[in-house]
């Protein structure tokens, strides 16, 4: 997807406050951006590096730039926006990018579903069974080309592995969707040092006939765009 706003250029100063960020603009600036990423961002990030950053011209917003890209410690680009990552997927889906999840006739987000009150991010139907789509966003590398999820422990997700199962058992297609916004990231996998929990789900969720994707995002910051372009292996 290309950005509404050409994005801009600066240099990370810090992150603090999990929300917040300073960075100094290409004019010598200092600016405090919304960080949009809840997670830990291990190995995500680099004081002095180079990232970059949208604009919007709401009025509501008090800080009115996003920080969109870092520069990883060892020279990688990570996209650490996690809202884009819904966004990156339901383009993909709708270009036909995604083929095991080509020939739904509509596609509905955010709707309700489960038994433990949770929405889906994407409901699929028509063509087939109904398929329940769960998004995650992977930016977590610790060994060269092996991303990792969760990078912090996330009940959340557990929850949402547990609601996946439940719709395979009532005779539906469900499937847990990695979106992997880091140029390093050749596999992905469980983070069972992170949340032995999560992955020990995980594994149960794929016996249940839960699937896995996993897709990498070709990231470009000089031209504002960020999109899903091919798939990766995903190693339980």
């Amino acid at each position: 997807m290309t950005a509404k706003h050409q994005w801009q250029q600066g240099t990370l100063v810090r992150r603090y406050k999990r929300f917040l960020a300073d960075v100094i603009t290409a004019t010598g600036e200092q600016i405090t951006i919304h960080c949009p990423n809840t997670g830990s961002m291990r190995h995500c990030i680099s004081e002095g590096s180079p990232c970059w950053y949208s604009y919007s011209d709401s009025k509501t917003r008090k800080y009115p730039h996003t920080w969109e890209v870092a520069t990883t410690p060892i020279g990688h680009l990570a996209g650490i926006n996690t809202g884009r990552a819904n966004h990156l997927v339901r383009e993909a889906l709708e270009t036909g990018v995604i083929q095991p999840l080509a020939g739904y006739e509509a596609l509905r987000a955010e709707v309700k579903y489960g038994a433990e009150n949770s929405r889906i991010d994407f409901l699929l139907t028509g063509g087939g069974p109904d398929c329940y789509i769960e998004v995650k966003n992977v930016t977590l590398m610790e060994e060269a080309g092996q991303g990792l999820f969760p990078d912090a422990v996330s009940s959340r997700g557990t929850k949402h592995l547990r609601e996946l199962m439940s719709m395979v058992q009532q005779g539906h297609r469900a499937m847990l969707l990695f979106c992997v916004q880091h140029t390093g990231i050749e596999t992905v996998a469980p983070a069972d040092d992170i949340d032995p929990l999560y992955g020990k789900t995980l594994r149960e969720a794929v016996a249940a006939g839960v699937e896995i994707l996993a897709y990498k995002a070709l990231i470009d910051p000089t031209n504002s765009l960020i999109r899903l372009a091919e798939p990766m292996p995903v190693r339980l």
